[in-house]
């Protein structure tokens, strides 16, 4: 009877699926629909099938939380209200037919999961959860077995179902390690504060002044932000020393300003943020010299930033 009920509920998950809804890409993840039973049943019925028989883990093809680089662990952060590391306890596999947005060679997967540790999370949060995420296909494309491995999720709760989180990304969840969790942890910190920096969106006017000595001059370069709050970088020479440069994150312009640490939130802002190149129209002065060394400052800043390198769109 036990055998009869399983295969039943095997056949009938291509079904299943119907009851789940995926909103656009650009909306985040993929989110439940309103009827979330008939899928939990189906993977609760599918669960035989979808565990390896010697009750090991598959190994996920996808690249360990250490290629991440700081950009994508920030922006995820940033993305999401809910971080949890969760084990996953059920999953059943929905149709591509009935899984809008599905990348090639991925798979859309219904999870039920435990909460093991709530790394950031505006709300409580239910020691059981379920969502959607697409996964990569194993290399006999297959879906791939994810019972009983730890995940770090991004998500957002789905307003007005407990338990139900939709992820900011319809991948943003990475496979959990003692190591990632630390600096996960880390980066929330740096996010958690009021002082945080508003992204960077160009150069609004650039003035460049020379000073009363050979090699003495002063380049400022104020900055546009998301938010509309003042910010700006000064670079300053003077004889027989190397240029140094700085970021005021206020309508001040400090003179004593320094440049942000690596791995910050102000670096990831003017890193990710700043133009390559300065525009024209945003020279205070006329063409001529002064502008070329005003280009020569503003290279300075970013060889000191270095690229903004992201392995996750």
């Amino acid at each position: 009877m036990q055998k009869f009920a399983r295969a039943t509920a095997l056949r009938n998950l291509p079904s299943v699926a119907a009851a789940l809804l995926a909103l656009s890409a650009t909306a985040g993840g993929p989110v439940l629909a309103q009827d979330s039973g008939a899928p939990a049943a189906a993977a609760r019925a599918a669960q035989g099938s979808n565990m390896p028989q010697n009750g090991t883990a598959t190994t996920l093809p996808s690249g360990p939380a250490g290629r991440l680089t700081y950009a994508d662990v920030a922006g995820l952060v940033e993305a999401a209200r809910i971080v949890a590391v969760v084990e996953v306890r059920r999953q059943a596999e929905v149709g591509r037919a009935r899984a809008p947005g599905l990348a090639p060679g991925q798979t859309r997967l219904y999870l039920e999961a435990d909460t093991q540790a709530l790394l950031a999370a505006p709300v409580p949060v239910g020691e059981e959860l379920s969502f959607l995420a697409d996964m990569p296909l194993t290399e006999k494309g297959r879906a791939p077995k994810l019972r009983r491995q730890r995940f770090v999720i991004f998500a957002d709760a789905v307003p007005g179902r407990a338990g139900q989180l939709q992820l900011v990304k319809p991948d943003a969840m990475i496979p959990a390690d003692p190591a990632f969790e630390a600096r996960l942890r880390n980066v929330i910190g740096q996010f958690s504060g009021g002082d945080v920096p508003p992204p960077v969106t160009g150069v609004r006017h650039v003035l460049y002044t020379p000073g009363n000595l050979a090699g003495e001059s002063e380049t400022q370069m104020f900055v546009e932000t998301k938010t509309g709050l003042p910010a700006s970088i000064s670079v300053v020479r003077r004889p027989n020393m190397a240029p140094q440069w700085g970021v005021s994150w206020s309508e001040i312009i400090d003179q004593s300003a320094t440049a942000p640490a690596p791995d910050t939130p102000g670096w990831l802002r003017l890193a990710c943020g700043l133009p390559r190149e300065l525009p024209n129209d945003a020279f205070l002065t006329p063409p001529g010299s002064d502008r070329q060394r005003a280009r020569a400052d503003y290279q300075v800043v970013l060889d000191a930033l270095g690229p903004c390198t992201r392995t996750r769109s």
